[in-house]
């Protein structure tokens, strides 16, 4: 075999609760996460170059160690010993950038899937986010995919029920949100709602859509600066008008989605917020 394409899917979180600050710096987190079908193409080729090359339908995104896809490359030659001096890495983009949306983990997480098939090098998923785990704190579930409990960092994974079969629209602002300074933010303020997450558990294992919906609640939407909370809250409410169970912010933003039943419903509300964002995606759980 000389080459393998995997897809790289984005995911949503249906909750996300900061705990407290680590002695490491980090955070401690709770939260809910799901993979959707809008995903980017990785593409891994086995050729005649001389060294790992990275290449993107984005001319602005960096193409060495910057970038998690050959971070993933490298700690996977780490671990297995395999020579990637002719292998070329291609990533062809749909899931916005700077998202909330685990796009550069994602494709991490792709890279290493795609790698281990393209070796034949026979490791299980948990040790694919295991060697996942150095390379960003989203990797592990990247690989993984599906319906999980993260906690820790992120990387304490726990397979969940998967969500329902619904519609989901996805809908990013032309603006992106520093991770950082939002977790500077929310360490400073007093946290006046937290996520449900037992209910949520329950409403997943109990196969309750409407339930799961109502409990959907990310706690970084209280620490937006005032501008940005507006934006997120508008096309929230958007989402909500035109029939979503619920809407929420993914991880640290700014996308926004909303969980529909009806695919109609679904269809309309991205049909509406596409004229105001262009970042606009229908899609459904994986």
């Amino acid at each position: 075999m000389t080459r393998w394409t995997e897809p790289a899917y984005a995911k949503i979180n249906l909750s996300l609760d900061v705990l407290s600050r680590r002695p490491d710096g980090y955070h401690e987190l709770r939260m809910v996460m799901q993979s959707v079908s809008l995903c980017d193409t990785v593409t891994l080729t086995l050729g005649e170059a001389d060294r790992l090359t990275l290449s993107t339908n984005l001319g602005f995104l960096p193409v060495d160690g910057k970038n998690i896809a050959v971070a993933a490359a490298q700690a996977f030659a780490r671990r297995t010993g395999v020579n990637l001096d002719r292998l070329a890495i291609r990533i062809d983009k749909r899931i916005p950038v700077c998202a909330g949306t685990a796009g550069g983990s994602s494709d991490g997480a792709a890279v290493l899937r795609g790698l281990n098939r393209l070796f034949e090098t026979g490791l299980t998923a948990r040790e694919l986010a295991e060697i996942g785990e150095a390379v960003g704190s989203d990797v592990p579930y990247c690989v993984l995919g599906g319906t999980a409990l993260a906690e820790g960092r992120g990387e304490v994974l726990t397979p969940l029920p998967p969500l329902e079969p619904c519609h989901l629209v996805l809908c990013k602002p032309a603006f992106a949100i520093s991770t950082p300074e939002l977790y500077q933010a929310i360490d400073g303020i007093r946290l006046r709602c937290r996520p449900d997450t037992a209910g949520l558990l329950r409403a997943l294992e109990a196969r309750d859509l409407d339930g799961a919906a109502r409990r959907m609640f990310n706690v970084f939407e209280q620490a937006l600066p005032p501008k940005r909370r507006a934006a997120v809250e508008e096309i929230k409410n958007t989402l909500i008008q035109h029939g979503a169970l619920g809407a929420c912010m993914s991880g640290s933003g700014p996308t926004v989605f909303g969980l529909f039943r009806d695919q109609d419903a679904a269809q309309e509300a991205a049909r509406v917020l596409k004229s105001s964002y262009a970042d606009t995606f229908l899609c459904q759980p994986v």
